[in-house]
């Protein structure tokens, strides 16, 4: 199946975008000072893509759907991608960018006002970190980072962007739909009352057989490992935080808190040459006695939810992504839908990147929880990989960074 683009009728949920897709790459944009305010609001943005890949070219027909971007300039590692995408957006080629820096050369493109980061998420901080300090506005994919200092450097970064004028957003899709910021809101003003306990999950059928097939095929260097970067752990942090982090986020934004510690554990069972994880379970445990019970599959055929339920003293919410969300108590009810939200979230968040953008609203919301929330999948992952309990502070002062080398890559 390929992945929608601008000009695809019908509607895309998370599960049927990411079974149809076996690869993704690198993605970045810009704005001129006159388009900050007032009638400017109506002027197009001129947008780089860095990450070509399936989810890239799609975000990026979003983008031109819209309205009020032009998408001036692509980049991707590889030369296939870029051309792919330059292709679709009728692009020069002077505007197509390849190689391990091609973002740098598309951030000196003249014009361009904003990037769209849909890379691996392993370049995201040193790709977000350059667009800043060049005066772009910035769209990024989650997760923000891989590691603890990846996430530190999107924070610096988002912070930097506010002080310079500047925008930066992380595309949750959860976050930008009315219903969840309901009952989210409810929740944040006492109506269930206290939570006690959360049951967090992320169960799909087997993602990126395709991508780990022609991963088998290759000679598993550098190059074949970033083409097959999903199922890398060090290039996607593995699937607690490339995917779990979806139903993590909400559950971190509905306490209102990030964890104190965790204890986990998880593996592998999928026959993939890939070393990423397909199953975790990983008890979390937050501020006043909460306990968060998480658990997440990327194996087998015929379930597939991504949910949050939280149970309170006078009420429950129940939360699934694409799907219903409600919440009960005795003496009130809500009742929401979110049935298309994979695309619906995302052109939720592109129409606010605009408004923020041309109207000059810099305060870059999206950032801290985006970076809690980040945390708090990363604290799942060591407490998992170690089948032990690990604390926020133990996590915080060991500081580790994922390493890939790129010595082998073009420039």
């Amino acid at each position: 199946m390929s992945p929608a683009t601008e000009t695809s009728p019908s509607p895309i949920n998370r599960r049927q975008f990411l079974t149809g897709t076996s690869a993704a790459a690198l993605g970045f944009t810009l704005l001129r000072p006159e388009l900050v305010r007032g009638d400017d609001a109506n002027r197009k943005l001129n947008l780089g893509l860095i990450g070509c890949g399936g989810r890239g070219k799609w975000i990026a027909g979003l983008f031109a759907r819209h309205g009020g971007y032009n998408v001036a300039g692509v980049c991707d590692y590889f030369a296939d991608r870029a051309n792919e995408a330059g292709e679709q957006f009728k692009l020069p080629a002077a505007n197509r960018y390849t190689g391990l820096h091609g973002y740098e050369r598309l951030l000196a493109q003249p014009g361009l006002d904003a990037v769209a980061i849909i890379s691996p998420p392993y370049f995201h901080p040193i790709q977000a970190a350059a667009a800043v300090d060049a005066g772009k506005h910035v769209y990024l994919a989650k997760p923000i980072a891989v590691d603890v200092p990846g996430c530190l450097t999107v924070e610096e970064s988002g912070r930097k962007a506010t002080e310079k004028k500047q925008c930066f957003l992380v595309d949750f899709q959860t976050r930008a739909h009315p219903d969840y910021q309901e009952v989210a809101k409810r929740i944040h003003a006492g109506q269930i009352g206290r939570i006690v306990s959360m049951d967090v999950g992320y169960q799909c059928d087997t993602y990126f057989e395709g991508m780990d097939a022609e991963f088998r095929k290759s000679n598993r260097d550098a190059q074949a490992r970033l083409r097959a970067w999903a199922v890398d752990q060090v290039l996607s942090g593995d699937v607690i935080t490339e995917q779990n982090i979806h139903s993590l986020d909400v559950a971190a934004w509905f306490a209102d808190a990030a964890p104190v510690r965790a204890y986990g554990t998880g593996g592998r069972a999928r026959p993939f040459v890939g070393n990423c994880w397909d199953h975790y379970a990983v008890i979390f445990y937050f501020p006043n006695e909460l306990t968060v019970s998480f658990s997440s599959k990327q194996v087998g055929y015929a379930y597939d939810d991504i949910m949050c339920r939280a149970y309170g003293m006078n009420g429950t919410v129940d939360t699934h992504y694409a799907g219903k969300v409600t919440l009960r108590t005795k003496d009130d009810a809500f009742n929401g839908d979110t049935r298309n939200l994979y695309e619906d979230g995302a052109v939720r968040n592109i129409a606010a990147f605009h408004r923020a953008v041309t109207g000059g609203d810099f305060a870059n919301t999206t950032v801290p929880s985006s970076v809690r929330s980040n945390l708090t999948t990363i604290l799942g992952r060591m407490a998992a990989y170690g089948n032990k309990e690990v604390t926020w502070n133990e996590m915080m002062q060991k500081h580790e960074k994922l390493e890939f080398d790129t010595t082998s890559l073009q420039d």
